[in-house]
């Protein structure tokens, strides 16, 4: 069965970290750009972070520039997000994504979106 799984989310309080994991099955991640998206309610989903296949590249969006951290395990079919100083504002559901032909900009920006994968969602909650 081809799936991305999504785990990792919580309840912190402010300033504190969490870190999601990102596990492919039925397919290898090695290929793809993965990128970690959220949405909050009411608001459209936003890319968060976002991971080249050989890692040489990463994308961050301003918001969480210096507070979070993209990596990916390719021999361990997996990506991760680790999340610091969180804020209320970082609550959301986080998703991953595992796309082709994409460059990490293009796909933290959804601006060219290639064959790909969803994860299922995991949620975030920061208390103030």
């Amino acid at each position: 069965q081809v799936q991305l799984v999504d785990s990792g989310g919580g309840l912190v309080p402010a300033g504190g970290s969490l870190r999601l994991s990102c596990a492919a099955s039925g397919f290898a991640l090695v290929d793809y750009t993965i990128g970690w998206f959220r949405q909050a309610p009411g608001k459209e989903r936003e890319g968060v972070s976002c991971i080249s296949s050989s890692a040489a590249n990463t994308y961050h969006a301003d918001s969480v520039k210096g507070r979070f951290t993209i990596s990916r395990d390719n021999a361990k079919n997996t990506a991760y997000l680790e999340m610091n100083s969180l804020k209320p504002e970082d609550t959301a559901v986080y998703y991953c994504a595992a796309v082709l032909s994409t460059t990490v900009q293009d796909m933290c920006l959804m601006t060219q979106w290639g064959p790909g994968y969803w994860g299922q969602g995991t949620q975030v909650t920061v208390s103030s």
